[in-house]
């Protein structure tokens, strides 16, 4: 049985996920569909079935808040921006992904001679 590239792509797009989506909150209070638009922007494809029980975890865990906004098209929106504990949490997720690229690099260097990753 051949491994499919696609699946261990999903899978390593779901692992960064939660951070990606808390580095777009970081930025300023948003709604969910301007995450999903910066999402999709990144090639990030998210639908919102997937979004919406992600953003409910983060906000119990007490990552998150949000607050409503009135909306000129239409009835008031929730707006989803970081707690302190959440910008705390970012900074531990953006040190792992540091320690990660850096892996992979190290890695990808040490073999780049024996194999050719394009």
């Amino acid at each position: 049985m051949a491994i499919s590239t696609e699946n261990v792509t999903s899978q390593m797009r779901k692992g960064i996920l939660e951070y990606c989506i808390l580095l777009i909150i970081n930025k300023k209070p948003v709604y969910v569909s301007d995450i999903i638009s910066e999402l999709k922007e990144a090639h990030l494809i998210v639908v919102e079935g997937t979004l919406y029980p992600l953003l409910s975890r983060l906000k119990n865990g007490g990552l998150l808040s949000y607050q409503w906004q009135e909306s000129v098209q239409g009835p008031p929106r929730k707006y989803y921006e970081l707690t302190d504990e959440g910008r705390g949490f970012l900074q531990e997720l953006e040190g792992a992904w540091n320690d990660i690229k850096c892996t992979i690099e190290k890695i990808n260097t040490a073999t780049s001679g024996d194999v050719q990753v394009n």
